[in-house]
């Protein structure tokens, strides 16, 4: 119902409207036809608008007064410029009186950095697999894979760069800085190991250092 004659693709902002349309409970279609989302209308649900850039995603989220989520996990380079346009555009509404933005970060903790870097070493043959087109590969076992050669690495280093990765402290400094930087509201996190285990340490290391969970 919601798709153009012809299957063009709707206008974002045109899209973002509808949905908000229709959590609200007074969508109504091109030809006034009323339609209900169930579940979803009257349910209170957040809407956010993610996005990468300076682009359209950033603006339209400023000028609706939504929250925004910023894509430092992706597009690194961009996440500083993403924020400032979502700032520049923002207009307070019913939603937000000022403007709200999370920041999301891929981040490896272990109880040492040596440790930390070992269970990362994967983290850019996994991104390569998605970057180069062939999709997500399993993550890989940094006990049994070579090295990345160099022009692999050079499809992903911005990612390697910029991926958190240490002993509860020295993540926590880098989270800080991003933080800073940006003005995040929030910080998401995601940790990503070849082993489950390692992935809920490194959460629950974080945790710890933060304060939010103590010690067992």
């Amino acid at each position: 119902m919601l798709q153009q004659p012809g299957a063009d693709a709707p206008n974002f902002a045109h899209q973002v409207e509808d949905i908000r349309a229709l959590l609200d409970g007074n969508y109504k279609s091109a030809d006034g036809t009323a339609l209900q989302a169930s579940p979803g209308e009257d349910a209170d649900v957040e809407l956010w608008v993610f996005g990468s850039s300076a682009g359209p995603s950033a603006d339209l989220a400023g000028r609706f007064g939504l929250p925004f989520g910023a894509n430092y996990h992706v597009s690194p380079g961009t996440t500083v410029e993403a924020v400032e346009a979502y700032r520049a555009a923002f207009r307070p509404s019913r939603i937000l009186a000022e403007p709200y933005v999370v920041v999301s970060a891929d981040a490896v903790v272990a109880d040492d950095d040596a440790t930390a870097q070992e269970l990362a070493s994967t983290y850019g043959h996994w991104t390569h697999s998605i970057r180069s087109g062939h999709g997500a590969i399993p993550y890989p076992d940094p006990t049994t894979t070579p090295p990345l050669t160099d022009t692999e690495r050079e499809l992903v280093d911005d990612r390697l760069i910029t991926q958190f990765v240490g002993s509860p402290s020295t993540v926590a400094e880098c989270l800080e800085t991003l933080r800073r930087v940006t003005g995040a509201d929030e910080l998401v996190i995601t940790s990503v190991t070849h082993k489950h285990d390692d992935r809920i340490r490194s959460y629950e290391l974080l945790a710890r250092e933060w304060g939010i969970v103590t010690p067992q």
